[in-house]
């Protein structure tokens, strides 16, 4: 017996949310009440309109899901991209569209740490410096503890590039606390000089570096 669309759109949106809820929570990246409500609006606008007799194919549903709740990260991903070919002032337009596109609590931090990174990489340390600190101020909702341990440790190389050594000493000591077996925590460790006897992560958590290269600089975000 063939499933009904408004049973199989049904289905599918709430298996998406599952999904990426249940990954992010084993990332420990932090669950979104805004996705999950996002997605349960989505999936309710669309029961009404096949209930009206619009047609609604469930692939394109399922696109419309994805590119709605992941809209902020999808931006950030493409930010990082046009960063990585040299089109910084690009990249960082696009940050600023993101973070006017009502984003929740949590991924607006994850927008603010790589606009963060960016501007250690455009050698304004000063900057990036006042990006973490509102990036990491809002207590009550943080980023899941991948997100954070890379705030921490941005956070301390901007620390340490504006003459703020103790600040530096204890962010990279919260990257490490945060999420010790990440790269975060390595190039802390590296900043300092506690890591020498220590291998690197494996080349499958070093997004954005190479085996060979020293974490000297800032490290890709992931979603």
């Amino acid at each position: 017996m063939a499933m009904s669309p408004a049973v199989l759109i049904a289905l599918i949106g709430l298996l998406y949310l599952i999904g990426f809820g249940g990954l992010s929570f084993l990332r420990r990246q932090g669950l979104s009440t805004r996705f999950a409500l996002e997605g349960i609006g989505l999936i309710l606008l669309a029961e009404v309109l096949l209930a009206a007799s619009v047609p609604l194919h469930p692939l394109v549903f399922l696109v419309v899901l994805y590119l709605v709740t992941m809209r902020g990260r999808l931006v950030v991903d493409v930010a990082n991209w046009m960063a990585q070919r040299g089109h910084s002032d690009r990249a960082f337009a696009l940050l600023r569209l993101a973070l006017r596109l009502g984003l929740d609590d949590v991924t607006r931090q994850i927008v603010l740490i790589n606009r963060a990174v960016m501007e250690l990489r455009s050698h304004n340390p000063e900057a990036a410096y006042t990006t973490l600190q509102e990036a990491l101020a809002y207590r009550p909702m943080l980023p899941g503890a991948y997100y954070l341990a890379a705030g921490y440790y941005n956070l301390g190389l901007a620390c340490r590039r504006t003459g703020r050594e103790s600040e530096a000493i204890r962010y990279f000591n919260q990257a490490m606390d945060t999420m010790p077996g990440s790269i975060y925590a390595y190039g802390a460790r590296q900043a300092l000089g506690k890591g020498a006897e220590q291998s690197p992560p494996s080349s499958d958590d070093m997004e954005g570096t190479s085996e060979d290269e020293p974490m000297e600089e800032n490290v890709e975000m992931r979603r």
